[in-house]
């Protein structure tokens, strides 16, 4: 067994270990403080009956995947490898933006934390602190990759800022949108980082800090899934969406490919476009509407197109499945970029 792959393994087992075993603990203290989720009444009537279920469970896998950084990475950090790190704390500076929503939801009784400025003012800062660290670091470069094409094109540097702060902060709400039905988001996102940990792997040593990050996350998730699966002990809220939107961004960034997201992201990136185009339209058409209801994952749940209405443990198939194949497309557009 090589080094890379005893680290990367050791890093999935790790924080699968840790999330596992802390959920145990966390879901029923989460039940005994009343952290409860409150549903909003416009969405499906079913999803009433979840309303009192524990939130801001994403603290179980973002304490795996702390730990498999600081363990698995140890000796990279004292080799003055800090790229996991980084994203670890990209990833949680999101995470903090969502537990104070999370809070915020709590302490009134209702779905409605943070307003959107004062989120989105704290995302480009976050989104804007990472990039500038990043850079500083050496981490990334003003080229913009394409892959497929194995082809890359110098941006100027006010450019390259730009359009990264742009993809982190449109990622992780994309991110955030996915996560409305039992698992969704841990399942959907759960192949985007083994994609991650695989192209690392790929890539060679230079890229092993981040895979073990990736890796990590991918253990956490599994452990998390275990009480986030239909029907879920606890949900992660924006803690955990807002972390996990951070980390998909903040692996692309920090592997020199953001266009990835294009086709490991394709879910997220429909879900916020069903969105926007569900919002739009009911301006534009004063009251009409191209969806039974936005995101898609609901318009799905609710019978749209074919009347069929998608059980949450069907999405969760269809939107980790459809993830799965997309990891795999992505992967034989990138794997050979840096090929060890």
């Amino acid at each position: 067994m090589t080094e890379m792959t005893g680290k990367l393994i050791f890093a999935f087992l790790i924080s699968l270990a840790v999330s596992a075993l802390l959920g145990k603990i966390v879901v029923p203290w989460l039940r005994k403080i009343k952290a409860g989720q409150a549903i909003k009444e416009i969405g499906p009537k079913w999803h009433m009956s979840k309303a009192g279920t524990p939130t801001m469970g994403g603290v179980i896998f973002i304490a795996g995947v702390a730990v498999a950084c600081v363990t698995s990475g140890y000796s990279l950090m004292k080799q003055g490898d800090f790229a996991h790190i980084f994203v670890f704390l990209l990833a949680l500076g999101f995470g903090a933006v969502g537990f104070v929503d999370d809070y915020k939801k709590l302490k009134k009784k209702q779905n409605t934390g943070l307003t959107a400025g004062k989120k989105f003012a704290l995302q480009v800062a976050v989104a804007a602190l990472f990039v500038v660290v990043l850079r500083s670091f050496g981490y990334a470069t003003p080229n913009l990759y394409i892959p497929f094409f194995d082809v890359s094109y110098p941006l100027p540097e006010w450019l390259f800022y730009a359009f990264t702060i742009f993809v982190i902060v449109a990622t992780v709400n994309a991110v955030n949108l996915t996560d409305g039905v039992d698992g969704l988001a841990t399942g959907t996102s759960i192949p985007v980082f083994v994609f991650y940990s695989v192209v690392a792997f790929a890539w060679g040593k230079e890229y092993l800090s981040l895979g073990i990050f990736a890796a990590g996350l991918v253990g956490g998730l599994f452990g998390f899934l275990l009480y986030n699966y239909n029907p879920a002990k606890v949900f992660m809220g924006d803690t955990g969406s807002l972390f996990l939107g951070g980390a998909v961004a903040g692996m692309a960034i920090a592997m020199d490919m953001p266009l990835i997201i294009i086709t490991i992201g394709i879910l997220y990136i429909l879900e916020v476009l069903s969105d926007i185009i569900q919002v739009g339209y009911f301006k534009l058409s004063h009251g009409k509407r191209v969806f039974k209801m936005a995101p898609f994952h609901h318009h799905l749940e609710m019978g749209g197109w074919t009347g069929k209405k998608w059980s949450e443990k069907e999405l969760f198939a269809l939107f980790t499945g459809i993830s799965t194949l997309m990891a795999v497309i992505s992967f034989f557009g990138v794997f050979d970029r840096y090929a060890a």
